[in-house]
């Protein structure tokens, strides 16, 4: 067959078809994973973002627990020892008795699991 029948100019023609149509597969390729790249890190600084953010938030709602908690602690120690210096015996008796009870209960707790 001679270089110039019509079966071989179409199969040139197929040729360089084929050839075009991967070089834009291959640039589209190339285009469409350089937009998920630029995406996924688009995302990724926001996501640590966010983060960042609700542990900023998360710490400052700590702080404001745990100042509410020591002052309610020092508030209640407070109260606590007002009661004792006004009724010393009364206190002590009540500590005895608090005392005896938890005894009670961790001596009668080893005496069954003998």
């Amino acid at each position: 067959m001679p270089a110039s029948s019509p079966a071989a100019k179409e199969a040139a023609k197929a040729k360089t078809a084929t050839l075009e149509a991967v070089e834009h597969a291959e640039r589209s390729f190339t285009h469409a994973a350089d937009a998920a790249r630029v995406s996924l890190t688009e995302a990724a600084k926001r996501v640590e973002k966010s983060v960042s953010e609700g542990f900023d938030t998360l710490r400052a709602q700590s702080r404001a627990y745990t100042d509410t908690a020591g002052q309610t602690l020092e508030e209640a120690q407070a109260y606590a020892a007002e009661r004792i210096r006004e009724r010393p015996i009364t206190a002590t008796l009540a500590g005895l008795g608090v005392g005896v009870l938890i005894g009670l209960l961790i001596a009668g707790g080893s005496r069954h699991n003998r």
